[in-house]
């Protein structure tokens, strides 16, 4: 018993991580900008995706075309070119090889995110967010960069952003803006328009780069990037930029921006993580706007399905199976097996519609504690319980049949394990008691949707009766387990929630399941809310919740989850906790197949008080 707690606890060791990126409106084929003039709001220049209609064809689904597209072999690495000599001639091999990147993903169709968090002066914790807002679609990386949004209707980016009242604000975020900062200029990045001079060589990680600083050329149009980038010293791929554009739009600003790429594939470095800030908190400034955003980017992959290659399997049908279990279903097991086939249909089509991460390590680490909440408490169920992984920041937990999903979010701001057994044990709850029994799912034709509406066909939610029969049975599982004598840091982490909820309605806005908390009320497991010492923030050794971004990491092609591995970073003023708060990306670089390329890491990373 004592093993699993060890490793269980080592792998949810807190660190920190995050990322992010803002802009506004945006001028034809620049990038996007924020508008501060107090005018009604204007539409972004980006027309929809053309509708896809449904064949009668399952082959034919709403979703084959964005499949299609994304299934196709992974690119070849470019071919290898003579080393360059002097620095002129590195110039032109990464402008080069920056327009054979946009060619390559040109048709690629990756899920974009955004969390982005307004900050206000605290005079203890510094900024805090004071409110959020948050997107999420799918970007067609052709020429025309459309995007289509998850989030529609009552959820769309005018009623979540602008709560109906859109002319009382004079800054409006537009998603498009973060989708632009994946490249300096996708329309005219040459010597033509800007000026590139060296600066030194820099190791970012484990890769050896050449820094340069990229200047428009004077006349070159508005909108220019403007800043500098690392190019790394044996493909010459651009890895990282730093910077903003300039010159701005009357009326208008541009955010800055720090973009980081991953080596996913041969040959290419893909754009992965984006983070934002504007904002000065010194004596004196005032802000006409402060706010810091992560942008995270996947899917670059997303398969239709994972057996591609199922009729090249070996099949044996010559074997008559003459037990019990090859007779009729009686109707309990047909009952049964129509729920597991709702389940895996929901479960696949979460998947493919590049929500869900695929079955990895940390699903086994979720399991693990639910694992032991059946042990201890004897729950003996006809089909096992499956842990899944939600590849969204909002922190939502919900369960579909027997399997528990819980957002990569969530995951993130958990403190410790006890905690993450609190919000495990009330999915637990509604299987044990019987609650997911629905089974529309199970008629294929409800699966026949566009990735982009995803949210407007499923749904995950219970009755309020079913929550709090759940969270009664919840806390009863919890008092059996291993667990029991730590739901003190289970009560600091919903106490904390509660607390900064009214800040982080889009955070707390689920899309599948039940919300945790909202405008200042706990909805989940309010029982323990009054467990343990009270809230303290200033308390350098009280970490209620940890930042987002500290715990999961994504690859970004193939969607898989891993647990972030970095060293835990003493705390030294109540500064460094930052709860639920966004912090800047800084991945450590590795060329593909050398060493994880994708661990996010920060400046400052929380020690985990936690067991």
């Amino acid at each position: 018993m004592r093993n699993w707690k060890l490793v269980l606890t080592a792998a949810l060791l807190a660190s920190l991580s995050a990322a992010a990126q803002t802009a506004d409106s945006q001028p034809a084929a620049q990038p996007a900008s924020a508008d501060q003039a107090q005018t009604t709001q204007t539409s972004t220049a980006q027309p929809d995706a053309a509708p896809v209609s449904v064949a009668p064809n399952a082959e034919q689904t709403p979703t084959a075309s964005a499949a299609s597209q994304n299934s196709q072999p992974v690119p070849q690495a470019p071919a290898a070119l003579p080393a360059p000599t002097i620095m002129e001639q590195v110039v032109d091999r990464f402008i080069e090889r920056e327009h054979g990147l946009m060619k390559m993903l040109s048709t690629r169709t990756p899920v974009v995110e955004t969390y982005l968090q307004n900050l206000s002066a605290d005079p203890q914790l510094g900024p805090v967010p004071s409110s959020d807002h948050y997107f999420l679609g799918r970007m067609d990386m052709g020429e025309t960069v459309d995007r289509k949004d998850y989030l529609k209707e009552k959820d769309g980016m005018e009623s979540r952003l602008m709560g109906g009242f859109h002319k009382l604000y004079k800054v409006q975020y537009q998603p498009m803006g973060f989708s632009w900062m994946v490249y300096a200029d996708r329309s005219d990045f040459d010597r033509d328009h800007y000026e590139f001079h060296y600066i030194r060589r820099e190791f970012l990680g484990d890769v050896r780069c050449l820094v340069f600083d990229v200047t428009p050329k004077k006349n070159s149009g508005k909108g220019r990037f403007l800043g500098r980038v690392w190019v790394e010293d044996q493909d010459y791929n651009i890895v990282r930029l730093n910077g903003t554009y300039a010159p701005a739009p009357r009326n208008s600003m541009f955010f800055h921006m720090d973009s980081w790429r991953l080596n996913l594939i041969p040959g290419y470095w893909v754009p992965a993580y984006i983070y934002s800030e504007e904002g000065d908190f010194s004596a004196g400034v005032k802000n006409k706007l402060a706010f810091k955003a992560q942008t995270r980017i996947w899917g670059y992959d997303l398969k239709k399905n994972d057996s591609e290659d199922e009729l090249t399997n070996i099949r044996v049908d010559s074997v008559q199976d003459n037990s019990t279990a090859a007779q009729d279903a009686s109707p309990l097991q047909a009952e049964r097996e129509w729920q597991q086939q709702a389940e895996n249909n929901s479960i696949e089509r979460l998947t493919r519609s590049g929500l869900l991460a695929p079955e990895g390590d940390v699903d086994k680490i979720l399991q693990t504690v639910v694992n032991n909440l059946e042990v201890t408490n004897n729950i003996d169920l006809p089909r096992p319980v499956r842990t899944r992984v939600l590849l969204t920041a909002p922190l939502e937990t919900f369960s579909v049949g027997n399997t528990i999903v819980i957002s990569r979010g969530l995951i993130d701001v958990l403190p410790d394990e006890a905690s993450l057994a609190a919000v495990l044990s009330h999915e637990l709850a509604h299987i044990v008691l019987g609650h997911n029994l629905g089974s529309k799912y199970a008629f294929n034709d409800r699966m026949l949707f566009s990735d982009d509406s995803t949210y407007q066909n499923l749904g995950f939610k219970h009755v309020p009766e079913e929550e709090t029969a759940a969270d009664k049975k919840a806390v009863d599982l919890l008092k059996n387990s291993p667990y029991a004598q730590k739901l003190d840091s289970v009560g600091l982490f919903l106490k904390a929630l509660q607390t900064r909820s009214p800040q982080l309605q889009a955070l707390l806005t689920t899309h599948l399941g039940n919300s945790l908390a909202e405008g200042g009320t706990i909805n989940r497991l309010q029982a323990l809310s009054t467990q343990g010492p009270a809230l303290d923030m200033t308390k350098l050794d009280q970490i209620a919740a940890l930042p987002l971004g500290g715990r999961i990491k994504i690859n970004p092609w193939d969607d898989k989850a891993e647990m972030v591995k970095t060293a835990p970073v003493a705390i030294t003023s109540a500064r460094d906790k930052m709860p639920f708060e966004v912090t800047p990306f800084y991945p450590r670089l590795a060329r593909m197949g050398t060493a994880p390329a994708n661990t996010p890491t920060t400046s400052a990373a929380n020690t985990n008080p936690g067991n």
